[in-house]
């Protein structure tokens, strides 16, 4: 099943650094030769909602996206992806052959 998430990059690991990283012996294996890129859902939150998120005690989400397509960190991007059986972590259905996109700023 797939669903589309939208957010800001917080890091972006291209396929010749993914040796550089301390990525789980799994994340290793399903990026191969991907961009893996850290994704803070719902984009750049206010000050406002990180307060709100820190009252509530409900954290904002950060995922894990593997994906065809190179991101800069702080750009926004909307992906169509896919959960995968670790927690936090998807494929973006681009990967498979599937639309995605990459937004600016």
């Amino acid at each position: 099943m797939t669903e589309t998430i939208r957010g800001d990059v917080l890091h972006a690991i291209p396929p010749d650094e993914l040796d550089d990283e301390e990525l789980s012996p799994e994340l290793r294996a399903l990026a191969e030769s991907r961009h893996v890129l850290v994704v803070r859902k719902g984009g750049h939150p206010s000050m406002l909602d990180l307060v709100w998120a820190f009252v509530r005690r409900d954290p904002i989400e950060a995922v894990t996206v593997v994906t065809d397509r190179p991101a800069e960190e702080d750009e926004t991007v909307t992906l169509t992806v896919e959960e995968t059986d670790m927690p936090g972590v998807y494929v973006a259905a681009g990967a498979h052959g599937e639309a995605e996109s990459v937004v600016g700023h």
